[in-house]
């Protein structure tokens, strides 16, 4: 089958019970974004965790005896990571308090916690352990204003829908993971980022309490989500996007021009982008450029080539042979 994605699992069994909680202690304290950890099960601690590295995304599932994890201002000064970390609750409860809020949310339930922000989270269950599945994403990796975003923070997102796509993604990719190689790694974690925006701006879309301006910036990202899902359709085009959004094609151009750029040369980006990482991919060194290239929607191999030259200053075959060559995943300079 061939090496796997990286991934780690640690379980307090393979430790003497009197050192179990210590132990785990001392984790939580070493995390990116520390924590302090207390619990009144001490003597004989159970935990097991597993942690998949998808390139910049982390999803982690853990089975945990009832525990108190204080993410302090404290510890916030001392290591930011700068993530969301989504968590979906499988069995037991988690009750959150952060500034002067409480929320509780049980098994199917989704929230964000936000690694620059205080929180207390109390793990809870009265049969067996609490279960939960968890996606570490770097904040830079989505397009919506970390302002905006704040106003999710804590709150329970909803259960249908893109919430209960991406659930369900989550409970699939961490079930059976030998499958999967390293070259999957920035694939899923793709499909991650693009399903976690969706169900950003789904849900800022609909809350009421927000500024008009908040509602353009989600119509955005979800409009970019949307291109991102459909790189592969030649029938890609702005007229297309705006139908697809209910929207004037006019409007949909000045959306663009606020960022600078035009619809047509951000789903241009968007395709070299993804073509420029498939080139490199182990996984695909059997496939023509050609057929690289049709996947993302670009019908004429000699178009290609020409829109892959200017924007990188170099063509798509010498580009290839070069990764190959050395072995490594160079990165043209954008023209």
């Amino acid at each position: 089958m061939g090496v796997k994605v990286l991934e780690f699992e640690f379980t307090t069994e393979d430790l003497p019970a009197p050192d179990q909680f210590d132990y785990v202690r001392a984790a939580m304290s070493d995390l990116p974004a520390p924590h302090d950890a207390s619990t009144d099960h001490i003597d004989g601690f159970r935990l097991h965790q597993r942690k998949l590295n998808l390139d910049l995304i982390w999803v982690w599932t853990m089975a945990v005896q009832p525990i108190t994890l204080r993410r302090t201002a404290r510890l916030i000064r001392q290591a930011d990571p700068e993530t969301y970390n989504l968590v979906l609750v499988q069995h037991g409860t988690i009750g959150r308090t952060w500034s002067r809020h409480e929320a509780t949310y049980g098994p199917h339930d989704l929230h964000v916690n936000d690694s620059s922000q205080p929180y207390v989270l109390r793990a809870h269950s009265t049969q067996g352990l609490v279960t939960c599945i968890g996606v570490e994403i770097p904040k830079k990796l989505l397009s919506l204003p970390v302002t905006e975003i704040d106003h999710l923070v804590g709150k329970r997102l909803p259960s249908q829908g893109i919430a209960a796509l991406l659930g369900g993604f989550l409970v699939q990719l961490t079930t059976n993971t030998s499958a999967y190689r390293p070259s999957d790694g920035p694939r899923l974690g793709t499909v991650l980022t693009d399903l976690t925006s969706a169900l950003f701006a789904h849900t800022l879309e609909t809350d009421s309490t927000l500024a008009p301006d908040s509602r353009q910036r989600t119509l955005i990202l979800r409009i970019r989500t949307f291109i991102q899902q459909h790189l592969h359709d030649p029938r890609l085009t702005p007229g297309m996007v705006a139908a697809a959004h209910h929207i004037s094609t006019s409007y949909l151009h000045r959306l663009f021009q606020r960022d600078g750029t035009t619809v047509a040369a951000w789903i241009r980006e968007q395709r070299l982008k993804r073509a420029r990482r498939d080139l490199t991919d182990p996984a695909l060194t059997t496939a023509s450029i050609s057929h690289i290239a049709a996947q993302y929607g670009f019908t004429h191999p000699a178009a290609f080539s020409r829109a892959f030259r200017t924007a990188y200053g170099i063509a798509p075959k010498d580009y290839r042979h070069q990764a190959r060559a050395d072995g490594s995943h160079p990165e043209p300079a954008p023209r």
